[in-house]
């Protein structure tokens, strides 16, 4: 139904609405360069390019590498025989070497039957970790593996979430889930997909950006910082805590960001426990650099429009807290380090159409680089839209930047004649690091330091699923005092959920 007002009772109310989208100023910011070994450049078209089969930037190694293929009779069964598996296994291998990762035949691998874990409609999650963490202790007992290959029979989310568990935070071992009935069709897309995990899991760099474009992080002295918080499912229990994730570069390339996982109070969505994270994350920037970072950028994912100041009063002070305590006093004395604070919103309602069909791709969305800061932007706060990607169908939604706290870009020199003042550097920095999104070989719509904190978070729920999840599996006959006993026995296990210290300088949750 539509409801439309007479332009009689506009003119008696003095009001007219006018019937056309109100024009806004904006610009196609320039992609950036994106290359692989040996220099070699990519072809981007409208954000998007191929790897063929060009080398990684820098291949990981991997010196030896098992499987576990995990099957159940509520599924169907892809690989009746161990050589049609191990077959599409060479495949896989052959794809990681055309990349340029120097992978040995798989070593070991074993089949796991988790029927025994199907309860009552579900999956037990104690009884899948215990079949599934077997096996895999089996496989690490006989050799010291780089990997562990899981292959589901189905998208399951119960059984993922085990694997997770098990690999990440109890044995502390990389892993990589693949769907059976997508590893026996040998796509070359879907295995360039998992090799591009794989790479950063070991520690390498699939693409960078030619230096030219690499603005303030040619230096080698800046950080980038990406935080989210998850919360727990509407009608959890009040006892359900919330989770923060962060995640931090480590390297120039801005290709290795390892993670931080921390809990705090349900639903609290500001002010976690960023102090003794970002103090993490600067341990280990000071480890793999030798020195403490110059500049301090961070990207806030998860935060709505009514909660900005309370970032700005709440965070941005733990943060200056964390840093006044790792920081000699020589560097503090010259102003360092200096700290930026963006947040980072997808969850709006603008949209963007383009007055010139020259100015619009083949869905009639903006292209792909489109920047918008004038006339739907604070007219006293700095803020801008972003469409940093070409939609794959429907309209475009463009990522929403607002800057809390800067310190760093307002007093920076544009480096380039097309750079005219502050706004324009960081927009043009924002841009390219969307280019840099290690999954994937075209620009995503968010910058990757809120993406990989979103990607982190999502890790988070899957190894306390039970605890997240908990309310809508119990049932089943127990009396509601044994119900709260096992639930209360859940949440306390929740403090114990830490990723393991042999992967917390890895990108585990990719």
């Amino acid at each position: 139904m539509k409801l439309t007002l007479s332009s009689t009772k506009q003119h008696k109310f003095g009001f007219q609405i006018s019937p056309g989208l109100i024009n806004v100023p904006g610009r196609i910011l320039p992609p950036p360069s994106v290359v692989y070994a040996n220099g070699n450049k990519a072809d981007v078209a409208s954000g998007v390019w191929r790897q063929n089969n060009t080398r990684f930037y820098r291949p990981g190694r991997l010196s030896s590498w098992a499987f576990i293929y995990i099957v159940s009779d509520k599924d169907r069964e892809i690989f009746k025989k161990p050589a049609e598996l191990y077959d599409c296994l060479a495949t896989l291998r052959s794809r990681l070497k055309q990349f340029g990762v120097d992978a040995p035949p798989i070593s070991d691998g074993r089949r796991v039957d988790v029927k025994a874990a199907y309860d009552r409609g579900n999956y037990d999650a104690s009884e899948l970790d215990q079949i599934i963490g077997s096996s895999v202790a089996r496989l690490l007992k006989r050799r010291k593996q780089d990997l562990i290959l899981a292959i589901l029979s189905s998208p399951n989310s119960h059984i993922y979430s085990s694997v997770k568990r098990v690999c990440d935070v109890h044995l502390g071992v990389n892993n990589v889930c693949m769907l059976a009935s997508k590893l026996a069709k040998k796509n070359e897309q879907y295995l360039g997909g998992v090799c591009l995990k794989v790479n950063l899991k070991l520690g390498g760099v699939n693409q960078a950006l030619w230096n030219e474009r690499s603005g303030i992080i040619s230096g080698g002295k800046t950080m980038i910082v990406g935080i989210d918080v998850t919360h727990p499912a509407a009608g959890s229990s009040s006892d359900t805590p919330s989770v923060a994730g962060m995640v931090a570069s480590i390297d120039r390339h801005l290709a290795r960001w390892p993670a931080d996982i921390q809990i705090q109070t349900s639903r609290q969505e500001t002010g976690a426990p960023l102090d003794r994270m970002l103090k993490s994350r600067l341990e280990l920037w000071a480890a793999a650099n030798g020195q403490l970072p110059e500049n301090i950028i961070v990207y806030r994912d998860g935060v709505s429009s009514s909660q900005y100041e309370q970032v700005a009063q709440d965070e941005v002070p733990l943060m200056k807290s964390a840093c006044a305590d790792i920081y000699p006093q020589a560097m503090q004395s010259k102003g360092f380090p200096r700290l930026s604070v963006i947040i980072v919103c997808k969850r709006h309602r603008t949209r963007f159409y383009p007055a010139r069909e020259s100015d619009a791709d083949k869905l009639s969305n903006p292209k792909n680089g489109t920047v918008i800061d004038r006339g739907v932007t604070e007219a006293r706060e700095w803020d801008f839209y972003l469409q940093s990607h070409t939609a794959l169908h429907g309209t475009a939604r463009p990522a929403h930047y607002y800057v809390v706290w800067d310190e760093i870009f307002r007093g920076r020199k544009a480096s380039s004649p097309l750079l005219r003042n502050a706004a324009d550097v960081l927009e043009d920095f924002t841009h390219d690091l969307c280019y840099l999104f290690g999954r994937a070989t075209r620009a995503v719509s968010i910058c990757p330091p809120a993406y990989y904190a979103d990607l982190l978070c999502d890790r988070a729920r899957c190894y306390l699923k039970d605890v997240f999840d908990g309310r809508a599996q119990r049932g089943g006959g127990a009396s509601r005092e044994e119900d709260e006993i096992a639930y209360g026995e859940m949440i306390s296990r929740f403090d114990r959920i830490q990723v393991h210290s042999s992967l917390r300088r890895s990108m585990f949750y990719i």
